[in-house]
């Protein structure tokens, strides 16, 4: 891969890493400003059930936000864009699509293959 390609990755990761974190932000200020004197117990059901679905996805974004920080360290160290597993390389495609990703597609599907099995 190219420093062109990796210059491109780099602001893509960095511009996702950005969005989150304006988002959390967002979240956390809705969180504190809003009142919780709801007198209504449907009302405040359906707060909760907002609160906690939002959690949920920014829990969902602290794990891919990690992921986007493990992807800036490859980029650093010069491992971005080599499969982890076969140390071949990830087609720029699938980076496209999945600009954290760590395995070429043929070990990704390997790994839910065998994820899927073990499941059972």
């Amino acid at each position: 891969m190219d420093q062109k390609d990796l210059q491109m990755f780099k602001e893509k990761l960095e511009e996702m890493k950005s969005e989150i974190t304006s988002d959390v932000e967002q979240t956390l200020t809705e969180m504190t400003t809003q009142t919780d004197n709801i007198p209504d117990p449907n009302d405040r059901a359906t707060v909760e059930s907002d609160r906690s679905f939002e959690l949920r996805i920014r829990g969902r974004e602290r794990r891919l936000m990690d992921k986007i920080d493990e992807a800036l360290g490859r980029i650093d160290d010069g491992s971005y864009g080599i499969c982890a597993d076969c140390g071949e390389d990830i087609a720029i495609k699938r980076l496209e699509a999945r600009p954290v990703a760590k395995f070429c597609i043929e070990c990704k599907t390997r790994q839910e293959k065998r994820e899927k099995e073990q499941g059972r």
